[in-house]
This record gives C-alpha cells, structure tokens and sequence, in this order.
C-alpha cells in the first residue's frame, strides 16, 4: 500500500530535526534542553502510535506506508520505507524505550547538549533501520546508528568507557561490511540490478551466492544480537555505558539483529535458511548456556545483566529455527518482552549506582533496607526475567518451545536435545538471578547504607511504565501477538516453500542426517532435506 503523506519519512525526520535545534536553545544549566529532548520523544512516541493506529491495516500481511524516491541515483540508492507485523512493533518498542532512557538520563550534567543531541538522532537511525526497504540504505544507517552509541559511552561512561567503545565500535562496524558485502553481490547478481528488499527476495540464486550472502549478514546481525562467538563487546559495553545508553543497548539494539535475521537471512534468502536453520537452533542452545553459566561468575551488577541478556537471545535463534509460526512468534515475542524487562533492569541498575556508586554486588548487600521500593521493582523485574508464569518472559518461552516441538521439519531426536539443553539453561537462569538478589539486597547493609534514598517519583514512574507492559503481556499476549501473527505465518509460509519434495515420504529421518534402510541398506534422506544437500551426506 502506497501511503500518499510520508508518515514514515515524518516519524524519522522528526527527531533528527528537532536535535538540530538543541545547539541554539537558550540554556545554562541544562534543565531546558532535558525538558526539550523529552519532549520531543514524547511527541515522536506519540506521532507512531497515531501513524500505526490510524493508517496501519493490522489484518493486511504486506507492506504498508511504502515510501520510494529515488536518493542517489547513480549508486541505484534510493529512499525506500515500509512497515508490516515484523516492524511495527519494533517501532513501538524503540520508541518507548528510548523515551524513557530520555527521561532516565534526568541527571546528566556532563555535556547535556550533546548527550541530548546524540539520543534524538539514535532514535531516528534506530527507527529508520526498522523501516528501510532498499539493503544499500539499510547499511548506511546500520553503520549510523552505530555512532551516537559509540560517542555516549565514550564520553559519559565508566573508568574503561574508552575500551568498551572502541571494541563495540569495532566488532559492530567491521561486522557491518559483510551486509555491503552480501547487498552487493546480491543486487548485481542477473540481468537487474538492484537493492530493494522485495525485489532482492523474488531472484533466484545459485545456491552457492545464497548461503556465501546467508553466512556474512549472519556473521554481521550475530555480532548485534548477539551470538556466541560474537558477543564479547557487549558485557563490556553494558558495563562501562550510563544507564539511558544500556536501556538502549539491550531494550533495542540488540533487537536489531533479531530483526534483520527474520527479514534479511530468512525471508530474503528462504533457501538458504534451510541449510542454516538446525545451525541456529544449535547456536541458540550454545547461547542460552554459555550466557547463564557466565551470568552466574560475574560480580559486576550490569556485567552479569549483559550476559543475561545474551542467554535470552538464544531464544530468538531457536525461534527463527523452528519452521513454525508459533516459534516464529514466540521470537518475536521474546525480542519484544525482553526490551522492556531488560530496560527496567538496567535503568534499576542505575538507580543503585546513583546510591552506592558501584556496581560490584560484593560491595554492595542490604540495600533492601535503605531502598524496598526499588528493592520490590528490582525483584519483579528478575522475576520476568527468568519466566516467571503470569509474566511476558514465559509465554514467549512456551511459545519459541511449543514452536519447535511441534515443527515437523526436525527429528523428535533433534528436538528433544534442542529442548533438553535448551531447559538446561533455563534452570541456571533462576540461580544466577537469585544469586544476585541475594547479594545486592540482602545481608549486612555497607557503612553508611542507611542515607541512601529509595527510589524517586521519576525513577519509580519510569519503571512502572516498563514493568506494567510485561504484566499486560504475560497476561493477555494477544494485546502484542495480534501486531505480528498474521505476518509471522505469511513469513514461515513462505519459507517452508523453500522445503523441497519428498524424496521418500513414507520413510520419517531425521533433518540434516541420513537414514539408513534396514532391509536394502539404501541411503534416504529426509523428507525435509534439500536434494542437494542430502547428496552430500555420505
């Protein structure tokens, strides 16, 4: 659907114009420009809502508000938006977390120009990624979003921000040039050329080119989710930003790479998924493992949130994997559900160090005492965290397990290990999160502990409004689900059509394996398998 104004083009330029005005406002002390740059994401929060709510047909599984106009057009680079059930939401979230890390970095002090600046314009390239629809435009502002996170943690971080940025820089735009990379070889590739998303999707490849463009934008959104080996940046980064900077980082960043993984990697390149799907549930299990069993030896309060957050990735993976629309969802779910708990706990996190001003939870205990409201927030938040029944972590949990164990593409062999490991680390996930409960609030109180302040009416209205959403949710996942389920199976639709003939469909085998026939010794392969891949199988 053609959208005759540009909402989507007014929902990315809004914020990015407004932070041109912050140089020139009459301000001394900051307390103006704080006002402003909430404001205006107020504003901007409030321009998506209406833009989706009046203009968005949530029954229709295509793009909607497309936007096309030719950029630059020597470099066949043009300005192409759209949204459907993948982005909506995304949207949604972006605009609601950051909002509120606006108005969690209240008490900025340093530069508060600049800091303010620098958010209005990731709000706009954060959205912005959301909503491209031509690849070669999708990787400019992959690669601009990249830079006000950099500058935030450089400049308002803790004592190693330095290192923490430029290893976050590093890895995250290195990476990026594998996108470049896959855009062009996909673009150039037949008698056309091009990089709209859409039309990219409709070629066809050699299965070589397809799995060579599937393994680098893999390697480039593994390294943003992200996924074990690529992961190192972030315990770094979350431990050396300021608070507003890790809300982002893990209630949005992060679900970049979740994002691009469905639309890019498995809508855009279905094939070649089918190669790569058993891999991703592999690597999702190796994720939820390594994180918690990570989680579990870190000291550092934020450190331990970080690899928290990698364990809770490793759903997605597994979601993605599934070949269902119920796995599909439930990843969707997850990236959803885990932006807003992963927010609250980060800004909380802040809110403790305000007070204790540290982060080592050896030096912290009792705090309880001195801070029960956010003691009880604190708590709650860890409580979603690790699936709690009634809350928005375990009905995208059930649903990424439901998924799989009902896809009738892998083996009951392969599932149950997937699920079993999987559970595994579902188990370290409550000791490591009551492990620093314990330690950071209960025990004896530090000297000195008793004239920290509980949690301010600003801190507690920020909080709330990310705690209740994640009960609304885990109460009623239809008020999320109904955004994105009639996309979600157009999605999985269209990537099981990638799943060749039988080649022998009275023989059940397991995917990606071979079987062997007891009475002819013939080897078959799945019924699922691609042809070309089971003519590897020894």
């Amino acid at each position: 659907m053609i959208s005759e104004f540009p909402w989507l083009t007014a929902i990315i330029a809004f914020p990015l114009i407004a932070a041109l005005a912050i140089p020139v406002l009459p301000d001394t002390n900051g307390k103006t420009v704080r006002f402003y740059a909430l404001g205006i994401g107020i504003l901007e929060l409030c321009l998506i809502i209406y833009t989706f709510a009046t203009q968005y047909d949530f029954d229709n599984s295509s793009l909607q508000l497309v936007e096309r106009y030719s950029w630059v057009p020597q470099l066949g680079l043009n300005w192409s938006l759209g949204v459907d059930g993948l982005s909506m939401p995304l949207v949604v979230l972006t605009g609601f977390v950051t909002t509120l890390a606006t108005f969690a970095a209240w008490n900025i002090t340093l530069k508060p120009r600049l800091f303010f600046s620098l958010m209005l314009v990731m709000y706009s390239a954060q959205i912005a990624v959301f909503l491209a629809q031509d690849l070669l435009m999708f990787f400019m502002l992959w690669e601009l979003e990249l830079v006000p996170v950099y500058l935030i943690i450089s400049i308002w971080g803790g004592g190693q921000r330095f290192y923490a940025a430029t290893k976050f820089i590093l890895y995250t735009a290195l990476a990026s040039i594998f996108i470049l990379l896959a855009a062009l070889g996909l673009a150039f590739y037949g008698d056309t050329v091009t990089f709209d998303i859409t039309a990219l999707g409709l070629k066809e490849y050699p299965i070589g080119l397809e799995l060579l463009a599937y393994t680098g934008l893999l390697i480039a959104f593994g390294v943003k989710l992200p996924i074990f080996p690529f992961h190192t940046w972030l315990p770094d980064a979350h431990g050396e930003a300021p608070a507003p900077g890790s809300m982002i980082l893990a209630g949005v960043l992060l679900k970049l790479g979740g994002y691009a993984l469905i639309r890019l990697n498995a809508e855009m390149l279905p094939h070649a998924h089918v190669y790569f799907a058993p891999v991703l549930a592999v690597l999702g299990v190796v994720n939820i493992i390594y994180g918690a069993l990570a989680a579990f030896s870190q000291d550092n309060l934020k450190r331990r949130l970080a690899y928290s957050s990698i364990s809770h990735m490793g759903f997605v993976l597994i979601g993605i994997s599934s070949f269902t629309a119920l796995g599909v969802n439930g990843a969707m779910l997850q990236m959803i559900s885990h932006g807003g708990i992963a927010a609250v706990l980060f800004f909380l996190s802040g809110v403790i160090y305000e007070r204790t001003h540290t982060l080592s939870m050896d030096k912290m205990g009792g705090i309880a005492k001195s801070m029960p409201t956010t003691f009880a927030m604190f708590t709650f938040a860890s409580m979603a965290s690790l699936a709690l029944p009634g809350m928005s972590g375990f009905v995208s949990e059930l649903s990424i397990f439901l998924g799989l164990t009902t896809s009738d593409v892998y083996s009951d062999g392969f599932k149950i290990g997937i699920v079993f490991l999987a559970a595994v680390g579902l188990l370290i996930t409550p000791i490591y999160l009551l492990s620093m409960l314990r330690r950071v609030f209960f025990g004896k109180l530090e000297a000195g502990g008793e004239s920290w302040g509980d949690a301010k009416p600003r801190e507690l209205a920020i909080a709330m409004c990310l705690l209740i959403p994640i009960i609304g949710i885990g109460l009623y996942p239809k008020l999320v689900t109904q955004t994105y389920d009639i996309t979600t199976t157009a999605v999985v639709a269209h990537l099981r059509e990638a799943l060749p003939t039988a080649v022998a469909e009275h023989q059940e085998t397991n995917l990606y394996a071979r079987s062997i026939l007891t009475d002819s010794k013939a080897t078959i392969a799945s019924p699922n398998i691609p042809s070309k891949l089971a003519s590897l199988l020894p």
